[in-house]
């Protein structure tokens, strides 16, 4: 074989190895953020989570669901898809099993999910939710000195926490907004944020945040803002 030859087959050899290299460190990059996402969301591949859906708070039928909640599914889906669990999707009065069982994903405020009441009791017992005959026009979360009422036209608010009593248990996601919009807002800023969450937060410590949904009525659930972090205060009784 020629010089020439030889140095052909050389570049090639280094081309092969270089794209092999190249190759194998993007699967590694790529399977480590999907690791890391999945201990975030306490899923792992072919893990069934739960995922519980509020009643329509105006529907006279018991089993009517808003389609904002709807719509809050698909956005979760696209979570669940790239941990590559399995959602069990489940109504609110439907539920009979422990906190910590299976990951959850838990959608709408006390008045249209008592899942979500029993959470706020038993894990996050300083953040409030006032009830529909309590506060009809405001609806206002509470947490600590704080106080987030809806601001008619202006903003809603929601709760988006993530409850892990214990290092070893399933996490709970949390998303208590004052309204279907809210509850849709927040389950897109989880999916968008995710990354950003898991650098603030950790894989495994709880968070709770204040979300402000800005001009809801203009820009539906789109734009969406910190209103106030709470996890220092949210999880221990007042």
């Amino acid at each position: 074989m020629t010089g020439d030859a030889w140095n052909v087959a050389l570049n090639i050899i280094a081309s092969v190895i270089t794209g092999s290299a190249v190759w194998l460190a993007t699967r590694a990059l790529a399977w480590r953020r999907v690791r890391r996402m999945q201990v975030f969301f306490g899923l792992t591949g072919g893990d069934e989570c739960l995922v519980v859906v509020p009643r329509h708070a105006s529907s006279n039928r018991g089993s009517s669901v808003h389609r904002n909640d709807a719509a809050a599914l698909l956005e979760l889906s696209t979570v669940l898809g790239d941990c590559r669990a399995r959602p069990e999707v489940v109504f609110h009065d439907d539920v009979y099993q422990g906190a910590a069982d299976k990951a959850e994903f838990c959608i709408g405020g006390p008045d249209a999910n008592q899942r979500t009441a029993a959470h706020l009791r038993s894990a996050v017992p300083n953040l409030r939710h006032a009830l529909h005959e309590d506060d009809p026009e405001g609806l206002a979360i509470s947490v600590g000195e704080h106080r987030f009422p809806v601001e008619k036209g202006r903003a809603e608010y929601v709760a988006l926490a993530k409850i892990q009593r214990d290092r070893d248990d399933k996490p709970a996601f949390l998303i208590c907004g004052q309204t279907s919009v809210s509850n849709r807002a927040a389950a897109r800023y989880l999916q968008r944020n995710r990354a950003r969450l898991m650098r603030n937060h950790g894989l495994r410590k709880r968070f709770c945040l204040i979300l402000r949904v800005v001009e809801p009525d203009v820009y539906g659930p789109s734009v969406v803002e910190l209103a106030h972090d709470a996890t220092s205060e949210a999880f221990t009784a007042s």
